[in-house]
C-alpha cells in the first residue's frame, strides 16, 4: 500500500493529539438540542507535521486533494472493472485509428470559486506543461461541450492514463504559472470541482467541507471529513481499536481483532498493487553496487522464499505475484505462453549460486560471493514503521545469506526515502509499484519500465515518472509504443511478450507478492461503503480518484 513517514519517536504524542481531536468531533449533542452531523474521521498516510499541499502535480500533496478536491474526467474501477464512471466527461470516443479522441463534458459544473467548468478547462488540463502527454498534438474545442485531442500516435492503450488520470484544473487559476512554480506552488486554498473544500489545516490535522455547489444533486451527505496525522501504522492501529478513526487503508496483522476491540466491522482486502525490490539497476545511468549485474539479480530473485515471507511478514494476506507484472486472475490473457506465470514462491539457494558461480563469481572464506574483488554485499532499505515491509526485509536479508549474498537490512525516514529512490542513490529499496486501474498491465510497462520515464542517477526523477530503477532497454520503449499504437489485441499480445521476456530476465524491480491491500471502515454509522459484495471503487482512503467518488457516495446512518 502507498505509506507515509513513520517517525516513532513521537509518535505516542501524536496519537494523544488525533485522539482528542477525533473524539472531540464525536460526542452526542444535548438532549435539547439539534444533533450535530457526526465527522468522519480518516487516515490516508499523512504523518505529523502535515503541511498544507494541495497541488496534485507536487510530490507531497496531501491525499485529500485527490479525487475529494480535483476530479477526473472518467473513474476507472481497479477493483471491479466495468465501464468507466462519467465524473466531469460524459462521453468519448476514438477515431479509426486511435489518434483522435473526441471528449463531451458534463454541463453544469462550476468550480468551487462559482467560475463555470469549461472547454478550456480540459484543454489547459490536458496540454500544460507539466501534465500533457509526450505524444500530444492538440486539443481543441469544437463546441462548447466538446474537446477534440489529438496525438501523434494510437493512444488506445493509454486510455485510462489520459481520461482517468489527468486532474482537471481550472485554467482561470492555474494559466499563468510556469513549470516550477506548477509543480512546488502549495496550492494551500484549492479551486476544485469535487465534493469537498478544504476548510482548515493543522498540523495535527485537515479538515475538508462539502461542496455544497457539487455538480451531483444530494451529494456529498457526508458533511465533514477530517483528515488525522499519525506516525506509525501501531497508532492507526489503536485509533481504529478505540473507534476513533472511520476509514483507513493499512496494514494490520490481526484485522479481525479491529472489530473485536470495539473498532469498526466494515473490512475489505483488495490485492492490487505489486510489493518489490527496487534496484538501481543501470550503471550506465550511474547506478552503482553488485546490483547493477543481472547476474546477481536473479541470484536474489531465487533466493528468496515468498511463501515464508507471506506467511511472516503479511500473515497469509498477499496474493501471488507474476514476474510479468500481469495481475494473476484478472490480467491473464496478457501474459506470455512461453514466460513464467508465478514467481517462485519457495527459495532455492543452490540455483541462486550456481547463477552466480556462472557469471564468475567465487565464494570467498567468509561464505559470501565476490569477483574482481569486490564482494556481493548490499543494502536494503526500508521505512521505519512499516512493520511488514521491515519484516520481509529482513527475511530477505537471511535467505539472501543462504545463497552467499550479504544484504543488510536497514530502516530510513520517509523523507530519506523518497529521496533516495528519486535521486537514484540506493542499491535496493522494499517498495510498491501502483497496479493498473484496468485489466491490462500496459501502464505499469510504459511508466515503471520505460527507459523515457527515467533520469540518470543524481537527477530527480520529474512529476509523473516512475521508473526509480533507472532501467532503460530499447526492446522495452520499442514494445512500449507498439502496445500503445494498437487496436488489434495480438499486435498489443506481441509487443508484451517481448516486454515480458525482457524484463523477467532483467528483473530491474524484482517482485515479491501482490501486497495486501487492507480497508477498514465504521458500517456502522456511514453507509454506502464498497465491499466484497458490491467492488464498485477501488476501497482504501488513499485510493486517488476513488477516494472522493467513495466520500461522494457515503451518507451518515440516521
Amino acid at each position: 500500500m502507498i505509506r507515509r513517514r513513520a517517525r516513532r519517536g513521537i509518535a505516542l504524542a501524536a496519537l494523544t493529539t488525533v485522539t482528542l481531536l477525533a473524539a472531540g468531533c464525536a460526542g452526542p449533542a444535548e438532549s435539547d438540542e439539534v444533533p450535530v452531523a457526526r465527522t468522519l474521521n480518516v487516515w490516508a498516510g499523512s504523518a505529523t507535521p502535515i503541511v498544507a499541499n494541495f497541488n496534485p502535480y507536487a510530490p507531497t500533496v496531501l491525499h485529500g486533494a485527490l479525487g475529494p478536491v480535483y476530479e477526473t474526467l472518467f473513474l476507472y474501477n481497479k477493483a471491479g472493472g466495468g465501464d468507466p464512471v462519467p465524473m466531469l466527461g460524459e462521453s468519448f470516443a476514438w477515431n479509426e485509428d486511435g489518434t483522435v479522441l473526441t471528449i463531451t463534458i458534463r454541463e453544469g459544473v462550476t468550480w468551487s470559486d462559482g467560475e463555470d467548468f469549461t472547454v478550456d478547462d480540459v484543454i489547459y488540463s490536458l496540454t500544460n506543461d507539466v501534465g500533457k502527454s509526450p505524444q500530444l498534438v492538440s486539443a481543441e474545442a469544437s463546441d462548447e461541450t466538446t474537446v477534440e485531442v489529438t496525438y501523434d500516435a494510437p493512444q488506445f492503450t493509454n486510455e485510462a492514463a489520459i481520461l482517468g488520470g489527468a486532474w482537471m484544473l481550472p485554467e482561470h487559476v492555474w494559466a499563468e504559472k510556469s513549470v516550477e512554480e506548477a509543480t512546488t506552488w502549495a496550492n494551500e486554498t484549492p479551486v476544485g470541482t469535487g465534493p469537498y473544500t478544504v476548510e482548515s489545516v493543522s498540523e495535527a490535522s485537515y479538515t475538508l467541507v462539502a461542496n455544497e455547489s457539487y455538480w451531483e444533486e444530494g451529494k456529498p451527505a457526508v458533511k465533514e471529513v477530517r483528515y488525522l496525522g499519525i506516525d506509525a501504522n501501531a497508532s492507526g492501529e489503536d485509533l481504529l481499536k478505540s473507534g476513533d478513526l472511520d476509514w483507513t487503508g493499512m496494514f494490520v496483522p490481526d484485522p479481525e481483532g479491529i472489530a473485536a476491540a470495539g473498532g469498526p466491522a466494515g473490512y475489505v482486502n483488495t490485492p492490487q498493487d505489486p510489493t518489490v525490490l527496487y534496484t538501481c539497476a543501470n550503471a550506465d545511468l550511474g547506478c552503482a553496487g553488485p546490483q547493477t549485474d543481472v547476474a546477481v539479480r536473479q541470484a536474489i530473485n531465487l533466493a528468496i522464499d515468498r511463501g515464508t515471507i507471506n506467511d511472516k511478514a503479511f500473515v497469509g494476506l498477499a496474493a501471488t505475484i507474476s514476474p510479468t507484472f500481469a495481475l494473476l486472475g484478472r490480467d491473464d490473457q496478457w501474459i506470455a505462453s512461453d514466460v513464467e506465470k508465478e514467481s517462485p514462491q519457495t527459495g532455492d539457494p543452490e540455483a541462486a549460486a550456481a547463477i552466480l558461480e556462472e557469471a564468475g563469481y567465487t565464494k570467498g572464506a567468509d561464505g559470501v560471493y565476490e569477483k574482481d574483488g569486490a564482494k556481493v554485499e548490499l543494502t536494503l532499505t526500508s521505512v521505519e514503521g512499516w512493520t511488514d515491509y521491515n519484516d520481509a526485509a529482513k527475511l530477505i536479508s537471511e535467505q539472501a545469506a543462504a545463497a552467499g549474498i550479504a544484504i543488510t537490512a536497514s530502516t530510513v525516514t520517509w523523507q530519506e526515502f523518497s529521496d533516495s529512490r528519486v535521486s537514484g542513490n540506493f542499491e535496493l529499496i522494499m517498495g510498491g509499484v501502483v497496479g493498473t486501474a484496468v485489466a491490462d498491465p500496459f501502464q505499469i510497462y510504459r511508466d515503471w519500465f520505460s527507459g523515457e520515464y527515467t533520469q540518470p542517477v543524481g537527477t530527480a526523477l520529474e512529476a509523473g515518472e516512475w521508473n526509480f530503477t533507472r532501467y532503460s532497454n530499447p526492446v522495452v520503449d520499442e514494445a512500449v509504443a507498439q502496445a500503445a499504437a494498437a487496436s488489434d489485441e495480438q499486435i498489443k499480445m506481441d509487443a508484451y511478450t517481448e516486454i515480458q521476456h525482457e524484463i523477467v530476465r532483467d528483473l530491474p524491480y524484482i517482485p515479491l507478492v501482490i501486497n495486501a491491500t487492507q480497508t477498514f471502515y465504521n458500517d456502522a454509522e456511514f453507509t454506502g461503503w464498497p465491499t466484497d459484495e458490491d467492488l464498485y471503487a477501488f476501497p482504501p482512503s488513499w485510493g486517488s480518484v476513488s477516494a472522493g467518488y467513495i466520500l461522494a457516495n457515503l451518507e451518515p446512518v440516521e
